[in-house]
């Protein structure tokens, strides 16, 4: 038998998640698509066959978008916020990307760099 969920996790999970700026109430989008974008040719994260076209489905489905992977919690960068992957949002037009647009607008980030990791690994021995 699974465990039930705790709504608490689900509920930390999406703040963690979040792609909104509080100070300046717009949501983040990558200014440029990352290094290994999962949009850009080559397949740099290496995905499986069609694991792509089945993300893209079901973020367009669900009327959403994609967040960057290098901004993802726990990833490469720690200090990085979540950020809306500058590839889907170029590619796709979705409910949420149109209401955001309209309502709120976004503000740029650029996606975080190999130098940020070194960086914030350094700070963490302090």
């Amino acid at each position: 038998m699974e465990p039930v969920p705790d709504p608490a996790d689900d509920a930390g999970r999406q703040e963690e998640l979040s792609v909104g700026d509080p100070v300046l109430g717009k949501s983040r989008l990558l200014s440029r698509q990352c290094d290994t974008c999962i949009f850009a040719p080559g397949n740099r994260m290496h995905l499986g066959p069609g694991q792509l076209r089945a993300l893209v489905a079901e973020v367009r489905e669900q009327g959403s978008y994609i967040i960057c992977h290098d901004t993802l919690p726990h990833y490469l960068y720690p200090q990085a916020k979540p950020a809306i992957c500058r590839g889907f949002a170029d590619r796709y037009r979705t409910r949420t990307l149109e209401l955001i647009e309209r309502l709120w607008g976004f503000v740029e980030v650029d996606p975080p760099q190999p130098s940020e990791q070194h960086d914030s690994v350094e700070g963490s021995d302090q």
